[in-house]
């Protein structure tokens, strides 16, 4: 049924996105929000963990704290 507001002349000045662009409109901005505080939390990681050498760090894997010996 057509709205008693909408004039069925004339030229269209401005079109409201559709449901389904909205719907993507919102995905974009929830996925660049994920993406842009992942990257965040990483440069805050990488600017708060103090720079070693790789050699002297231990390396740990899933049978390290199983003893060798």
């Amino acid at each position: 049924m057509a709205s008693s507001f909408v004039s069925g002349s004339g030229f269209v000045l401005v079109r409201t996105p559709s449901y389904r662009q909205q719907r993507m409109r919102r995905r974009l901005v929830v996925v660049s929000a994920l993406i842009g505080l992942a990257l965040t939390s990483a440069l805050i990681g990488a600017a708060a963990t103090p720079g070693t050498d790789a050699r002297s760090r231990s390396a740990t894997g899933p049978f390290s704290y199983f003893p060798s010996e």
